[in-house]
């Protein structure tokens, strides 16, 4: 952050020396509790402590790093009068350092005309006079998400039903409330409050309704219904054909089936998308090795040797340090020569 004219920062409760490194290195440092906890309302209370001369926030957490000349990036495309900045975001790393989950945030606004909204997984609010401004795309610049692993959810579920509470024909809340039921095993809420969901008449967003329906699929597996799960993946993609997600999710259920055909044919259909979306929707694994993983197997238990070690041989180009996709490689080339030389 320290391409920033003031690096302005609210502590809400850390009990390391979080505060005097910060300071140290020049930081504006506030410490407040924040009751009840809020991120709504912490984000407005440390959006209060920037300068009023400022024209640009640029809003991190302290488990977030921008990449060098961030700054010079966003003032070539920043523009009179603009609203907010769309720019990359890595929200995960794959354990060979890979990106994994990657989409495009919008945490950087100007100074006056917002505020944060909702207790849990909170966005900007256009509370200013007229329309706000428009988005720039910031392409170069990029911000890297680091997350401790230990560090609990446990306040997410409880959050999210207050959101929900306040606001309950809000249906970006709803859906994140049947997925966080998901992430929970509370499969029969899950299952309930995503069907609320694409009940609502404003959830209109494809992207977004076809991953309810996978979720939904994914709470019936957790019930053990397969049919259910399988009817619910063919609607995600009926929903949005042109997502990787469900065509692989189908792939991988029609694994566990031994369906081999079945996953060649949905694998094709995922690979034939070359277009990654921007959106947080993406997940890693269908833009990952796993694709051609599922595509070896198939066409190794359907007899087609070489079929399978050319993927094999892709999927390893994706995920170098995977051991056991390697294995995969050395196997089927040791096999393919016997075959040659016996």
């Amino acid at each position: 952050m320290s391409e920033a004219d003031q690096v302005v920062v609210l502590d809400t409760g850390s009990t390391d020396a979080t505060v005097e490194k910060l300071r140290q290195r020049g930081a504006s440092v506030t410490v407040e509790v924040i009751t009840p906890w809020r991120f709504d309302t912490a984000r407005n209370r440390s959006l209060e402590l920037v300068p009023e001369d400022a024209e640009i926030c640029v809003c991190t957490d302290l488990d977030e790093v921008f990449h060098p000349g961030w700054r010079k990036e966003l003032e070539q495309v920043w523009e009179e009068g603009a609203g907010q900045a769309t720019y990359r975001y890595t929200w995960s790393f794959n354990p060979d350092g890979s990106e994994g989950v990657v989409f495009w945030y919008e945490k950087i606004h100007a100074r006056w005309g917002y505020r944060w909204v909702h207790p849990v997984h909170e966005v900007l609010a256009w509370v200013g006079e007229g329309r706000p401004g428009p988005t720039v795309v910031a392409d170069g610049v990029q911000l890297d998400h680091h997350p401790d692993p230990t560090k609990s959810r446990g306040q997410y579920l409880a959050l999210l039903e207050l959101s929900v509470a306040e606001d309950p024909e809000d249906d970006r809340n709803v859906h994140y409330l049947g997925r966080e039921y998901m992430f929970r095993e509370r499969w029969d809420d899950c299952i309930a409050t995503l069907k609320r969901h694409l009940s609502m008449p404003k959830s209109t967003w494809k992207d977004e309704r076809a991953a309810s329906m996978r979720y939904i699929a994914k709470a019936y597996l957790g019930k053990g219904n397969q049919q259910q799960a399988q009817d619910w993946y063919l609607r995600a993609i009926a929903e949005a054909p042109y997502l990787r997600e469900p065509w692989m999710d189908l792939a991988e259920l029609l694994y566990e089936q031994e369906e081999w055909d079945g996953v060649l044919y949905m694998t094709g259909r995922a690979l034939s998308i070359t277009h990654r979306p921007r959106t947080y929707i993406c997940e890693a694994a269908p833009w990952g090795s796993l694709p051609h993983d599922l595509r070896c197997i198939a066409f190794y238990h359907t007899g087609r040797r070489q079929q399978a070690l050319e993927e094999a041989r892709k999927a390893l180009a994706l995920e170098p340090g995977n051991e056991r996709l390697r294995g995969n490689v050395e196997l089927l080339e040791q096999e393919m020569e016997t075959a040659v030389h016996p």
